[in-house]
C-alpha cells in the first residue's frame, strides 16, 4: 500500500470534504487503495439492490444478500470517517459540506420522491426533506456525522460513546423519523471509528497472514448466513429500526448492536485486506462513487417497475448471477468520468452566488 501518512495533510480542504474524494499523495496523485476500496464497496451496494427482489424463495440468494449487507455500508462509512478526520467546521469546509452534501441531498430527495410517485403509483406522495427516501439517508447521515466531527475529536473515548448511543437508539422506537435518526445513530460507531484510524492500521491489513485468514472468515460468514436465513431477521443489518420495531425484546437491541459491530468490522477488515493497493483499470472510478451510488437507485427501482424480474429464469441461479453482473456493469458506467462531468452541476455545484468570497465574513 502506498504511504498515506502525509497524504491527508497534503489534500486541500475541498478535496477532503468531498464525499467522493480520496486522499491524495504528495504530488497530487490519488491513493489507489482507497479509490479501489470505494469502487468495490459501491459495486456491492448495487449488487445488493439487484438481489433484493430475488430473495423470496431463495435461501442462497438471501444468504449472499445478508453477507453483503453485513459489511458493504460499514466499509463505506469507515472510509468516509477516515477522510473526515481533518474536518474543523471552518468556513471553506462548511461551504463544501453544503454544496457537496446538503444540496445534492435536496436535489436527489426531490428527484426520488417524484420518481417514486410514478414507479409506485403514489401521485400524492409528499416531498419531505426531513424523511430521507431510499438512498438519500446516507447524505443526511453524512451531513450530521461530519458536523459532529469536532466533538468526536475532543472526547476521550469516542468509539465506546458512539456505541453507547447506537445501543440506546435500538431501545427508542419513539425516536422519530426526521432525518432517519435510527440509521444516523446505529451507523455512527463506524464513522467514529474511521475518524480514529491511521494509515498504519490499513497497512496492517495487507499483511500476508491477514489476507490468508480473510478467506476462511468470509467462507465461514457465508455458511453462517445460510444457516441464519430461516432463524434470523436480516433487517438488523439495515440499522433503521429499533428492537421493538423488529418484534424483538428490548434487550436484543444493545446486544445485537455489539454483535453486529464486531461482525461487520471483521468482514470490513477482510474485505479491505483483499483490496488491491496498485492502480488498476477501476481505480479512476473511485472518484465517482457517490455519483454511482445516487444514480443507480433510479435503475434499481425502475427494474422492478418495468418487470425485469418477472421472467421465471430470473429466480433461478442464472438470474441471480445475471442480476449481479448487470448491476456491477451499470455501477461501473455510472462512476465513470463522462457521467461525473454530466452530473457535476448537481453533485458538486460551485454556487459561488450563494456565498461571500472567502475572508469577507471575517472582515464583517
Amino acid at each position: 500500500m502506498a504511504d498515506t501518512a502525509h497524504s491527508v495533510d497534503a489534500a486541500t480542504p475541498k478535496q477532503q470534504d468531498r464525499p467522493s474524494a480520496a486522499v491524495r499523495q504528495p504530488g497530487g496523485q490519488r491513493d489507489a487503495f482507497f479509490d479501489n476500496a470505494k469502487y468495490l464497496a459501491v459495486v456491492l451496494v448495487a449488487v445488493g439492490h439487484a438481489w433484493e427482489p430475488l430473495r423470496d424463495g431463495s435461501r442462497t440468494v438471501t444468504a449472499f444478500y445478508t453477507l453483503v449487507y453485513a459489511f458493504h455500508m460499514p466499509a463505506f462509512i469507515v472510509i468516509s470517517g477516515y477522510f473526515s478526520r481533518n474536518f474543523d467546521a471552518s468556513g471553506p469546509r462548511i461551504r463544501r459540506l453544503v454544496t457537496g452534501i446538503a444540496v445534492p441531498y435536496i436535489i436527489f430527495e426531490t428527484a426520488y420522491t417524484l420518481y417514486t410517485r410514478w414507479t409506485d403509483g403514489e401521485p400524492d406522495r409528499p416531498i419531505s426533506l426531513l424523511d430521507p427516501l431510499y438512498l438519500t439517508w446516507f447524505l443526511a447521515a453524512l451531513f450530521i456525522w461530519r458536523l459532529t466531527t469536532p466533538i468526536w475529536r475532543m472526547v476521550r473515548w469516542p468509539v465506546p460513546l458512539a456505541l453507547a448511543l447506537a445501543m440506546a437508539a435500538t431501545l427508542s422506537p419513539e425516536i422519530g423519523d426526521d432525518l432517519d435518526p435510527q440509521r444516523v445513530l446505529q451507523f455512527l460507531p463506524y464513522y467514529v471509528l474511521g475518524l480514529c484510524l491511521r494509515p498504519e492500521h490499513f497497512r496492517m491489513l495487507h499483511r500476508r497472514a491477514v489476507r490468508v485468514l480473510a478467506v476462511p472468515v468470509f467462507i465461514a460468514a457465508l455458511v453462517f448466513a445460510y444457516w441464519a436465513v430461516p432463524r434470523m431477521n436480516f433487517a438488523w443489518f439495515f440499522h433503521n429500526d429499533s428492537a421493538a420495531e423488529l418484534a424483538a425484546p428490548d434487550w436484543y437491541g444493545p446486544l445485537m448492536t455489539l454483535a453486529m459491530f464486531g461482525c461487520s468490522l471483521t468482514l470490513v477488515a477482510c474485505f479491505l485486506a483483499w483490496v488491491p493497493r496498485r492502480r488498476m483499470w477501476c481505480t479512476a472510478l473511485g472518484a465517482g462513487t457517490l455519483y454511482g451510488y445516487l444514480l443507480h437507485g433510479f435503475l434499481a427501482q425502475g427494474a422492478k417497475f418495468w418487470g425485469w424480474y418477472d421472467p421465471a429464469w430470473m429466480h433461478r441461479p442464472v438470474g441471480a448471477v445475471t442480476a449481479a453482473v448487470v448491476a456491477a456493469a451499470v455501477m461501473t458506467l455510472l462512476c465513470s468520468p463522462p457521467v461525473q462531468r454530466a452530473f457535476r452541476v448537481l453533485m458538486e455545484p460551485e454556487m459561488r452566488w450563494a456565498f461571500r468570497p472567502e475572508g469577507a465574513a471575517t472582515r464583517g
